[in-house]
């Protein structure tokens, strides 16, 4: 005989959509990171609180999601690595990514901070094209 559910055994982000770039809203880190585990997925996580440009942004990622040096030279390079260096290295589980404190100030404006999470949102699409989870949550510093 089967055992009911219990509430810790239900379905990690269940009604989230399995390809979205969304704010982080109602979760917290750490409850991301348990979904990642129980899905079996990539958590992928980086902290840009303290980012003053672009180029540290870039940097920071590039570092805290542990790729290549080459990254954190532009957009371009994080969107490849996030989608085609990533798919070339073998089966993706899916990835549960969380871009936190993203700066919002003079040095990384609205615009900038919209081409970032449209790196996301591409390599969201990207992934599901592949039939791939890509969850990608987001706050702003």
């Amino acid at each position: 005989m089967e055992t009911p559910l219990r509430k810790d055994d239900e379905i990690p982000l269940k009604g989230i959509r399995p390809n979205i770039v969304q704010s982080i809203r109602a979760f917290r880190v750490p409850e991301l990171q348990e979904a990642a585990t129980k899905l079996n997925q990539h958590f992928l996580y980086a902290n840009l609180g303290n980012a003053q440009s672009k180029q540290d942004i870039l940097d920071m990622i590039a570092a805290q999601y542990t790729f290549p040096a080459h990254v954190g030279k532009n957009f371009d390079a994080l969107y490849d690595c996030m989608t085609d260096l990533v798919h070339k290295s073998g089966p993706q589980p899916g990835f549960i990514v969380v871009l936190e404190q993203i700066p919002a100030h003079a040095k990384f404006d609205k615009e900038a901070r919209e081409q970032l999470l449209d790196i996301f949102r591409d390599a969201a699409d990207y992934w599901a094209d592949r039939k791939i989870p890509f969850r990608c949550f987001y706050s702003f510093l």
